[in-house]
């Protein structure tokens, strides 16, 4: 991949963007680091909802980030923009409300179809219904509920990085993706 190229684009997705996205977002982010991605692949992350907007990470969220040695500081939460679906190559759900809110504001299939569960990375719950793939909301719970939306995410990031590698290892990908920006000016 040139460094003249686009970087494939990830998005989580989350209710309010101050707990589950914002972990998936810096979990990932690192994730691709460690795995020499970071140059190909950009991941931020967004709410369905403006509730939050404005607003920091969760607390509870930086210390378990924290704890790891993710830095948190820098997030703010936003809400998703409708113009995201164009922009963005993979967009990850992080529970199935979010997902079903995704699909049904796409604006065409194509949008669509860069809709995914982020848990359906996960290949121990890769097959089971999309019920069984979400991750629940831990801000109405206490830390062991952000430690086990750690350990989900985490679970999932090999399968998101393995799905990364064969998109932007592809050397069609450069190609095909100016090849869909120009088609989308058009």
């Amino acid at each position: 991949m040139n460094s003249s190229s686009s970087p494939y684009r990830i998005i989580a997705v989350c209710t309010g963007n101050i707990c589950r996205s914002p972990m998936a977002e810096l979990m990932l982010a690192a994730a691709l680091e460690a795995e020499g991605l970071d140059a190909a692949v950009t991941v931020d992350s967004a709410g369905t909802t403006g509730y939050e907007a404005g607003r920091p990470i969760d607390p509870r969220a930086a210390r378990r980030l924290t704890a790891t040695k993710l830095a948190s500081d820098r997030h703010i939460a936003r809400e998703w923009q409708a113009d995201w679906f164009r922009e963005r190559d993979l967009i990850l759900a992080l529970d199935v409300d979010h997902y079903a809110w995704l699909r049904e504001c796409a604006p065409d299939q194509e949008a669509m179809d860069k809709v995914r569960m982020l848990r359906s990375f996960d290949p121990a719950v890769a097959r089971k219904d999309l019920l069984d793939q979400g991750i629940e909301d831990p801000w109405y719970g206490g830390q062991s509920d952000f430690d086990a939306v750690w350990h989900q995410i985490r679970s999932a990031l090999p399968g998101i990085i393995e799905h990364v590698r064969s998109v932007v290892g592809n050397q069609g990908w450069n190609r095909q993706h100016e090849h869909q920006q120009v088609r989308s000016i058009s």
